[in-house]
């Protein structure tokens, strides 16, 4: 649930803060996947942005993924030249990022998180992505996206 300086709250900074505007929907039921969040929005899984946290050397990396994508994580790792990158605990993903695992946006984190961007949801001119919680999404094109971020482009799969 949404609360003054909670993870939505932040999330809805970081975009004010980037000049993109709130674009934050809460639904009632929760909205916790790619298939969930696409089935409430009725827009194709793969416009969905999964904020994948990753453990890199225990640094956190965050891979902005289509819905309907998955992470070949060897693949990622030979285009950055890095070792092994391990999927990240809860609690790593909660100390890094602020916002719970099935919540997690690209922005409104304590820090700056290194971020990679698919390539593959270029092809989409609306992209959605969670806003902090399991309840809340916002939409937001792949070009404000990276710019927001700072965001990698790379083929993730």
């Amino acid at each position: 649930m949404e609360y003054d300086g909670g993870p939505v709250a932040r999330v809805r900074a970081a975009l004010l803060g980037a000049g993109v505007g709130d674009t934050v929907r809460t639904f009632g039921a929760g909205v916790p996947t790619a298939a969930a969040a696409a089935e409430a929005l009725a827009c194709d899984l793969a416009a969905i942005t999964n904020s994948l946290v990753f453990d890199l050397s225990g640094q956190p990396l965050l891979i902005l993924a289509s819905g309907a994508a998955r992470v070949d994580t060897a693949l990622v790792a030979a285009q950055l030249g890095a070792g092994k990158i391990r999927r990240a605990s809860p609690a790593f993903v909660l100390e890094h990022t602020g916002q719970e695992v099935g919540g997690v946006a690209p922005v409104g984190h304590p820090k700056k998180i290194r971020t990679l961007l698919d390539s593959s949801l270029r092809e989409h001119q609306l992209l959605w992505a969670g806003a902090g919680d399991h309840n809340s999404m916002f939409s937001i094109t792949y070009a404000q996206l990276q710019e927001i971020t700072g965001a990698l482009e790379l083929k993730v799969r």
